[in-house]
Order: structure tokens, then sequence, then C-alpha cells
């Protein structure tokens, strides 16, 4: 994303992932865009203002863990206190992430590591992980 390229949009885990979206909460405020970030949902419960990212399984439970609290750090970071819930409809789960000094600290290192690999002048050498199979990006490591 740093660098303009774009995951295949006719993907198959992306076009699921947007029927899912789609479907779903249909009552709820869905897809705001705040600085570089696409929020699944927001509402407001009891007070407090509550940020959903909708998934399609909890097959990947902590990266979508750190991606909700990393909107959380970034609406912090604008003066926005808020409460963070995992949505996976599919399961009928609602797993609550609120964001915590060590997450925190762990969101600062994943990005100064994220910085450092944008920034070198070509990019690592690919390594397959269990992710690349549904990755959208694939085409671009294992052409």
């Amino acid at each position: 994303m740093a660098h303009e390229l774009n995951p295949n949009q006719e993907d198959s885990f992306l076009e699921i992932g947007r029927l899912i979206h789609d479907d779903s909460y249909k009552r709820e405020k869905k897809e705001i865009s705040v600085s570089n970030m696409k929020i699944d949902l927001i509402k407001k419960r009891d007070g407090e203002l509550i940020v959903g990212e909708i998934k399609k399984s909890s097959h990947f439970e902590l990266p979508a863990r750190m991606q909700l609290a990393f909107y959380l750090y970034k609406l912090r970071k604008r003066g926005i206190d808020a409460k963070g819930e995992l949505l996976i409809p599919k399961e009928k789960k609602k797993i609550r992430v609120e964001l915590t000094p060590n997450i925190e600290n762990e969101l600062e290192k994943a990005s100064q590591n994220i910085k450092e690999i944008i920034n070198q002048e070509k990019p690592p050498q690919p390594a397959k992980i269990r992710f690349c199979r549904n990755c959208a990006y694939r085409e671009f490591c294992w052409v």
C-alpha cells in the first residue's frame, strides 16, 4: 500500500468478505473512512463509541485483533477514545478488543518494522507463510 500496490480486487476471498460485510449488520453505520483506515462500522452503546471490524471467520483472529487495535490506536491519537468489537457473523461471535499499553507497544514496534521495510531500496525476498495461500497480494510474490 505504501508503494501504491493494490490487492487483486477480483480475489475470491475479497469478494466473500465484501458479501459478508454488505449482508451483515444492515442497521449499523458502515464503512467509514478516517485517514488511511476504512472502519467497517461504528456505533454507540451505553455512552461508549464502539468500532467494529467484520471478518469472515475467526481463523485469523490475532491479525484481525491487531488490525482493530491499530484503528483504536489511530483514533486515540486523534483524541477519540473507543472500544473495539471483532464481529464474525457466520460464527455468531463478538470479541471485545481494548487498546492496552502492551498492545500499543506491539503496534509501535510493528509500525517501526513496517517503516524500515518500506524504506528499503528493494522489497525483501518473499518467504512462504501460512497466510500466502489466501492473500490477495500473492501474485506479487509468486508469479
